[in-house]
């Protein structure tokens, strides 16, 4: 079962600081090397697992862009009150960088629970949200929120993946991740990660989303549980979460009912698919099983298994789920920088030009890895001056996957992982701007099909495999079949690149390390043979002898027994010196058999071994055409009698090209071609004219003069030729600069259009910041109105006048009702108060008023009256932002007319009651609930000598150095106080200036009765001394005495 689900180790992307935790910590799963023992259960690690989380509670990332509000709102709104949903929810949106936003007092509105914006170091807590902050990028890590600053340009910021990668590593199946309305990609690859961690993935419906982009680029992947209005998701949650979660006890005990429902699970998915799941780790097998059993809220493995034999469906979601590919571009950029610079180059090194490099990506699932490999081997291509032909067999067991890997269309969140220079060369981006894909020139690398590591037969002859975090999930059984699986495929000095928690575990004598922190393996030769004699000096360089690289049975062989038929060739090159080269399809020399000098001379300046610029006169045009016959033809091409001059010496070869033939019927021809020259013995007549026998006669020198004449003319033929040549090579020196030219401007035109990209990203992220700030102003200018309203219904209803001012004193606004006091109309707005005709009377200092308060920020009130007569309690305050900052004042003017009138009806009332108590000849008093004076007639005054200003507020007990003070006064009063019912005729004793010691009868009432408790008092005082039969005695004897006793 050849297939990847996620990564043990991870690394950051570039773009992204190692927040994250190592998944090499979590449980079993990431220790491909250790087989569970015989007395092991083999659920035990999950049993681990589950006690190490006991304590914990899931988290919820939202994730949402443009249109995100509405969402937000409507998903916080459909969570009941009061209850607790035991999840932490974290809020992530992108948001303008340089824009507080409001966010989090938005969210607050729509639920109960606890809403904070994230701060750096908080710990995370159930039923609390959280809000991400501007201008950050958040990540979780130990149940801790992060804040760091963004590193990747502004509009390349891919927040929400940010996040949900976080919480994927940190929390595992507890992660669940819910994309909400925005536009683009951010969250596909996040969700991935949650997937693959076992986690929930939750996506809004597009047709409930203000912008689709984000929730159908994951509906697109297949990774989504649920596809759900926001209103309804919450609800769903708690149902998930309690079931997964909550009583229902996960499998950790492989009982035989457990192991027997297991075992027929297994069976319907080999039965369905083809695939067989029974090596698999069945931890692993069980927690994928166990998710799936919470989203359908079952309780038990048999119960899933009839839920199984009844829907067909559910069989592929779980294969689906089983077979989810955690991957991304370049992922662990350390171990493939590794790659690049200890293993790609030395897959070339010993390699003839035009040789296959042949790579294999087991479990490639979409593809990401496979292209990254490629993209390096590309990068080194580049570099290289030779041609190689380059395979790349990315294989898996999910055909949707391989589908979608073939496709080369991958979302625009890549750039997360992909360097922009690496995104500029190898991608294009589609014409709707939402993803990129790969170029032609990587994609030719790759072979993707599907294959079955378990069962079909491997490749063979290969370089490199990378078969990464792929073994992790399988048994210890078929990891000891599989690595010598590969020993077996790759060539001698192959290469194995494994996952960061995987290792080749027992199998250490297939292989040694080549870097152990990144686990890059080299392949060991098992098999002896006889060592390397003498006789290799006699072969050529093994670089330059084989095109191909030898198989493992030839290595073998080779190392048992001598070359003979190396041997044969060499002594015949050694007797016969041939000359001949082999060259490349674009004429690039690649090896050399015996003297060319005659034939070939170097060039100045840079090297060039390309064998037209090299061949002497006379040769390269004859060469030129044998080579375009013999690539066109692919056959063997002659030209004999080639005129070729070295230093002025004219010599004649037959040349020859031959196309080299492929190495077996099944392989491809290499682009690989033989050139061979051999010199005619004909010599030149013109050469020694001496030669000619003297009994020829006339007919040898009309011969010659014949040759002589047929030589001018070939040699004026020639030079017309060669004239001919000239321009052409000149037109060709143009045409090759106008191409150079063409390219340069193609490539700034690429450029320009890389930039006009970046700059489309850019203004498609600062539209979708804008549109979510554009909501929050709405939604502020909103609650202004709402505010304004109110304030304006406020101040109609209480019927106040109000003024405001700022620091000049000029008009900001007005109620209606101010306009009875100051004479104001729309336009005066923005005037000085100043400038403004007042109604009021007798009140000439407003403005220094008004000056005063705003230099003192002390309050002032006065009574004013309007020329109408109506009086207004006039209140100057400071007029103060939330901010604290004094912006001006605010006057308010409440009509207190009526409580004026009630006062001088009030003060005539007085005066009256004053005036017809002084007219009472009787000493009359009246008491306060405390017992002290309020007001006496003048009589009292009179009849006791005491000034008014005396006693005026002071208590009847100090009165009259304090004679009144007697218990039994103080009880009576006490009792009239608090019953309502007055006494008549307590007389008392009291020693009067100027008429000596005086009986004095008391005739108290309470003067408001059945109201507040105590009341005021009424107190009568008459002078019946002649009444009184017995001796006056002094009031301040003991109370009970006889001196002192009620009226009969």
């Amino acid at each position: 079962m050849a297939r990847k689900t996620r990564s043990g180790g991870d690394s950051p992307t570039p773009t992204q600081p190692d927040v994250s935790k190592p998944s090499s910590t979590n449980g079993s799963d990431n220790d491909a090397s250790k087989a569970p023992t015989a007395s092991s259960s083999p659920l035990a690690p999950d049993a681990i697992h589950i006690a190490s989380t006991e304590q914990r509670f899931p988290v919820v990332g939202i994730g949402a862009s443009a249109g995100g509000l509405a969402a937000f709102e409507s998903f916080f709104s459909a969570i009941p009150v009061d209850t607790e949903t035991g999840m932490a929810f974290v809020l992530v949106q992108h948001l303008a960088p340089d824009h507080k936003s409001i966010l989090t007092d938005l969210v607050k509105r729509y639920t109960c629970m606890q809403v904070s914006e994230a701060e750096d170091g908080m710990a995370i807590e159930p039923d609390h949200a959280y809000i991400i902050p501007p201008n950050m990028d958040m990540a979780l890590f130990k149940g801790v929120l992060h804040l760091l600053e963004p590193s990747a340009p502004h509009g390349l910021r891919l927040p929400i993946d940010f996040f949900f990668r976080s919480l994927a590593q940190d929390q595992h199946e507890r992660a669940i991740c819910v994309v909400l309305s925005g536009t683009g990609s951010d969250g596909t690859l996040g969700a991935r990660a949650i997937k693959g961690e076992g986690g929930l993935v939750m996506v809004q419906a597009p047709n409930t989303a203000t912008y689709d982009g984000m929730p159908r680029s994951v509906i697109a992947t297949g990774l989504n549980d649920f596809v759900l209005a926001p209103a309804e998701m919450p609800a769903q949650l708690m149902a998930y979460v309690n079931h997964a979660f909550g009583k229902r006890t996960p499998t950790v005990a492989a009982s035989g009912s457990t192991e027997d429902a297991l075992t027929k699970i297994c069976i319907l998915l080999r039965d369905t698919t083809g695939h067989d799941f029974s090596q698999y780790k069945q931890s692993t097998l069980v927690r994928r099983i166990d998710r799936r059993i919470a989203l359908h809220q079952l309780d038990r493995q048999g119960d899933y298994l009839r839920y199984l034999q009844q829907d067909p469906e559910e069989i592929e979601a779980l294969f689906r789920d089983l077979l989810i590919g955690v991957t991304n571009f370049f992922r662990d950029p350390e171990a493939f920088a590794a790659l690049q610079r200890d293993v790609i180059p030395r897959l070339f090194s010993d390699k003839p030009a035009g040789t296959p490099v042949r790579v294999w990506v087991c479990g490639c699932s979409t593809g990401e890895e496979a292209y990254s490999i490629a993209i390096l081997l590309q990068e080194h291509l580049e570099t290289l001056k030779k041609t190689y032909r380059v395979q790349v067999f990315a294989t898996d067991v999910d055909a949707r996957a391989i589908e979608q890997a073939r496709s080369g269309l991958y979302p625009a969140s890549i750039a997360a992982d992909v360097s922009p220079e690496r995104l500029a060369r190898y991608f294009s981006q589609n014409a709707d701007g939402e993803g990129y894909r790969i170029q032609k020139v990587v994609r030719d690398l790759l072979v993707f099909s599907e294959q079955d590591l378990i069962k079909d037969p491997p490749f063979s002859r290969l370089d490199l495999i990378s078969c990464r975090n792929l073994l992790i999930y399988l048994n210890s059984d078929l990891q000891k079949r599989l690595i010598p699986l590969f020993h077996y495929a790759l060539n001698a000095q192959g290469v194995l690149f494994l996952g960061n928690s995987e290792s080749i575990g027992e199998s250490l004598t297939l292989f040694n390390p080549l870097d152990r922190k990144w686990k890059i393996y080299l392949r060991r030769e098992q098999v002896v043979g006889l060592p390397s004699t003498s006789l290799g000096q006699f072969l050529p360089a093994a670089s330059t002898a084989r095109t191909t690289p030898p198989t493992a049975p030839a290595q073998e062989w080779r190392k048992s027994k001598p070359d003979l038929r190396g041997l044969t060739e060499q002594a015949l090159l050694d007797h016969y010196d041939p000359v001949a080269l082999l060259i490349g399809g674009r004429g690039e020399i690649l090896y050399i058999v015996g003297r060319t000098d005659a034939y070939f001379k170097l060039p100045t300046g840079d090297a060039d071994m390309n064998v037209l610029t090299m061949a002497r006169e006379g040769l390269a045009r004859p060469l030129t055409t044998a080579l375009h016959r013999a690539v066109a033809a692919k056959e063997v091409i002659e030209i004999p009698n080639v005129r070729v001059e070295i230093d002025d010496t004219v010599t004649r070869v037959n040349l020859t090209v031959r196309p080299l033939p492929p190495q077996s019927p099944d392989d491809t021809p290499p682009d690989l071609y033989l050139l061979v020259f051999e010199p005619t013995p004909a010599a030149d007549p013109t050469s020694h004219p001496d030669a000619v026998a003297p009994d020829e006669g006339a007919a040898s020198a009309s011969s010659n003069a014949r040759i002589t004449k047929l030589e001018r003319e070939l040699q004026a033929k020639e030079e017309y030729l060669q004239s001919t040549l000239e321009e052409m090579e000149t037109a060709n020196e143009e045409l090759k600069s106008t191409n150079e030219e063409m390219q340069s401007v193609n490539e700034e035109l690429q450029s320009t259009n890389e930039e006009l990209e970046t700059s489309k990203e850019e203004l498609q992220s600062v539209n979708e910041e804008l549109a979510t700030v554009n909501v929050e102003l709405q939604t502020k200018v909103a609650d202004l109105s709402r505010a304004n309203n109110d304030m304006n219904n406020l101040l109609a209803g209480t019927g106040v006048a109000t003024l405001f001012v700022d620091h000049q004193l000029r008009i900001t606004r007005y109620t209606p009702t101010a306009t009875q006091l100051i004479k104001l109309i729309q336009s005066d707005i923005g005037r000085s108060v100043g400038d403004i005709v007042s109604n009021l009377v007798n009140y000439t200092h407003f403005i220094e008023d008004v000056e005063t308060v705003l230099k003192t920020l002390v309050p002032h009130e006065q009574e004013v009256q309007t020329q109408e007569g109506a009086w207004y309690l006039m209140r100057i305050g400071p007029y103060r932002t939330l901010d604290n900052v004094i912006e001006g004042a605010v006057i308010t003017f409440a009509d207190i007319s009526g409580s004026r009138r009630s006062e001088d009806a009030l003060r005539v009332a007085h005066h009256f009651a004053e005036t017809l108590l002084d007219a009472v000849p009787t000493p009359l008093i009246v008491l306060n609930e405390d017992l002290c004076l309020m007001s006496a007639n003048q009589a009292f005054y009179s009849y006791f000598q005491i000034a008014r200003t005396d006693i005026q507020g002071q208590s009847l007990f100090a009165l009259i150095d304090r004679h009144w003070n007697t218990p039994a006064l103080r009880q009576l009063l006490s009792e009239v106080q608090s019953t309502g019912i007055g006494v008549e005729g307590h007389v008392v004793e009291h020693e009067i200036p100027g008429l000596g010691r005086r009986s004095i009868e008391l005739n108290v009432s309470r003067l408001d009765p059945g109201e507040k408790q105590p009341g005021t008092v009424l107190i009568a005082f008459a002078d019946v001394t002649e009444r009184t039969a017995r001796p006056i005695t002094d009031p301040s004897e003991p109370p009970g005495s006889d001196h002192e006793q009620p009226r009969e």
